[in-house]
């Protein structure tokens, strides 16, 4: 799950930042509105934490935004703790609001319960003959279970949650990185997808297309 945290305190951002990749997440973190607003254009994300008061702009102006253009749920995360503030949240469309300081453990358990609610986290992933529970971290092929490694099933599982999104090589060589910690080239990744094509029964490329001199998509049934 790719989440976007909008926070302009670099201490709780990078708290964040840690706390959410070690639960699992892919995180993108920005300080302010604008360069929100830009990332926003330009990936999807699962979900969004928004502080309220942002150096450039206002976070409850960046949620009416987002609700406006696309269906993301939304949780503010902020000091502000009036219960004007709070409403002004929920009827902007927030899918919860989050008083600092937080706890970290209510934290990831408010995340996933909003994840669980707006059908973010159905545990099964579908594209033609494929299957991945991400419950269990297993993945099947016409039924069958295929045994795939680390770094296969977090690409397949990213590019499964988002179909008929361009994937950029350059992004699957950063989440790789950011989640394995291990250096992969350009010419490992080619590799790997060869070979998570084959294991899926894909050589075709009729499910994970390439986009020439771009990147990958998984494309919709």
């Amino acid at each position: 799950m790719k989440l976007l945290v909008v926070e302009d305190n670099e201490t709780i951002l990078l708290g964040l930042e840690y706390l959410l990749r070690e639960e699992g997440y892919e995180v993108v973190s920005v300080s302010n509105y604008r360069k929100a607003e830009e990332l926003l254009g330009q990936d999807v994300f699962d979900l969004i934490l928004l502080d309220i008061t942002l150096p450039d702009g206002d976070g409850y102006e960046l949620c009416r935004k987002i609700k406006h253009e696309q269906d993301v749920p939304v949780i503010f995360l902020t000091a502000k703790d009036e219960e004007n503030d709070v409403v002004q949240g929920f009827e902007l469309g927030a899918d919860d609001y989050i008083q600092k300081p937080f706890r970290n453990r209510e934290l990831i358990s408010r995340i996933q319960n909003v994840l669980r609610r707006t059908g973010k986290t159905s545990g099964i992933l579908h594209c033609q003959f494929l299957k991945l529970d991400t419950g269990t971290g297993l993945a099947y092929s016409h039924g069958e279970e295929v045994a795939l490694t680390k770094l296969e099933y977090r690409i397949l599982s990213s590019m499964m949650s988002h179909p008929g999104k361009l994937y950029t090589r350059e992004e699957i060589l950063a989440g790789i990185w950011d989640h394995a910690g291990n250096f992969v080239n350009d010419n490992t990744l080619t590799v790997t997808m060869k070979r998570l094509r084959d294991k899926i029964g894909d050589k075709d490329g009729k499910i994970i297309k390439t986009v020439r001199g771009m990147g990958y998509r998984i494309e919709k049934e």
